[in-house]
């Protein structure tokens, strides 16, 4: 689609173009819950040049999630993203060689344990890729957690917890105990370690930009709202 608008304006929180509202792919209002998101996603429209390319969109397509597909019905989506708390990335350790172990442990231990104190759960850790099952007081107390979260932040959270595989990671960096760096070495630490000892793969290389790209989206919408 072509640009079809001279002027982009925030009225009372949702996007207007020439005067216009912005709707949502479902037909919804795309308005906005704080000052701060809305005036990114009206800079995503002010940036538009010829054509509209969604992915350079990224806040005003989370958004259009948390509108269209979230806050009609965030029962399900909350669950979805709570079960990554069944398998999460930092429950499953290398058993060799050492040195991965040690870095896993150096940087995976302190999140589990922050969200130990913060929830008052515990954790099952193993080696290998065998699935072990959480302890179900563990996962009563993660999906309460997930589904006491706002549709908005919920939008935000789903990249965050699919591209890192962790939902105690990405559940840190939306309470503020976890910093963007910190949760993204946390979910490549393992790509790190085999391209460090393999060297870099171009194909695998993009891939990552394109992962962390989104991860950053999210990041971004986050600390907007």
């Amino acid at each position: 689609m072509k640009r079809f608008w001279k002027t982009v304006a925030i009225v009372d929180g949702a996007i207007e173009l020439d005067g216009r509202p912005v709707r949502t792919p479902a037909k919804a209002l795309l308005a906005l819950p704080t000052p701060q998101l809305a005036e990114a996603v009206a800079e995503e429209w002010r940036s538009v040049g010829e054509q509209i390319d969604p992915r350079t969109m990224p806040l005003t397509g989370l958004a259009n999630a948390a509108i269209d597909h979230v806050a009609p019905n965030p029962a399900p989506f909350a669950a979805d993203l709570a079960r990554y708390g069944e398998s999460d990335l930092l429950c499953y350790r290398a058993e060799l060689p050492e040195p991965l172990v040690e870095r896993q442990a150096a940087h995976w231990d302190p999140l589990l344990d922050w969200a130990r104190t913060r929830y008052d759960v515990h954790f099952e850790t193993t080696t290998g890729v065998m699935h072990r099952p959480q302890p179900e007081a563990t996962i009563l107390r993660l999906q309460g957690v997930v589904a006491a979260i706002d549709p908005f932040r919920l939008a935000a959270l789903a990249p965050l917890v699919t591209i890192t595989g962790s939902l105690v990671a990405s559940l840190a960096l939306l309470e503020g105990a976890a910093d963007r760096e910190t949760v993204w070495r946390t979910a490549q630490l393992d790509e790190d370690w085999q391209a460090e000892q393999w060297g870099e793969d171009e194909l695998a290389l993009r891939a990552s930009e394109v992962r962390e790209a989104d991860f950053d989206a999210g990041v971004r919408f986050l600390s907007l709202l």
